[in-house]
């Protein structure tokens, strides 16, 4: 999984997020993934969702798609370093339009600094999880974002 593009619009930032060929796309594919997502972000746990089952993201995180995982793991960021918690985000794709494993997730902000960190910060945490690369350190960068959220305004 990579994050291939940013956009930044008026009120929300768009990001295209490519699974490579070999790559799995849902979450499933990771059995353990639920557990240590929600050990390391507990409060995923209350989450709501809006899917075509009417589950909470608790109950999807087992069985979705990796960017909706990611989604998620960045509002959640987001949250923590003090967006609302009603913030909104979609995860879409047309594979026929852009080709197998390309997703475009659109994350509402209300600080687009805010939030272009919690999708760099989302990225890491994924790779962390999925394929074992070093843990961010989750304390220390999302200290760094709440202080983003406090620099002076022009």
């Amino acid at each position: 999984m990579r994050v291939e593009h940013i956009s930044v619009g008026e009120r929300e930032v768009d990001v295209v997020v490519r699974f490579a060929a070999e790559e799995p796309l849902r979450s499933s594919a990771y059995p353990e993934l639920p557990a240590r997502l929600l050990e390391l972000l507990p409060k995923l746990a209350l989450h709501d969702c809006e899917n075509d089952r009417g589950r909470p993201f608790v109950a999807e995180v087992g069985d979705t798609e990796l960017a909706h995982v990611f989604e998620h793991v960045t509002l959640e960021l987001m949250a923590q370093a003090g967006s609302p918690r009603t913030t909104r985000a979609a995860t879409s794709w047309d594979f026929r339009r852009d080709g197998r494993g390309v997703f475009h997730v659109a994350i509402a902000y209300d600080d687009d600094l805010v939030s272009l960190g919690a999708i760099k910060l989302a990225d890491a945490v994924l790779r962390h999880l999925l394929e074992g690369e070093q843990p961010p350190d989750l304390d220390a960068e999302l200290a760094r974002l709440r202080a983003l959220r406090n620099r002076p305004r022009r």
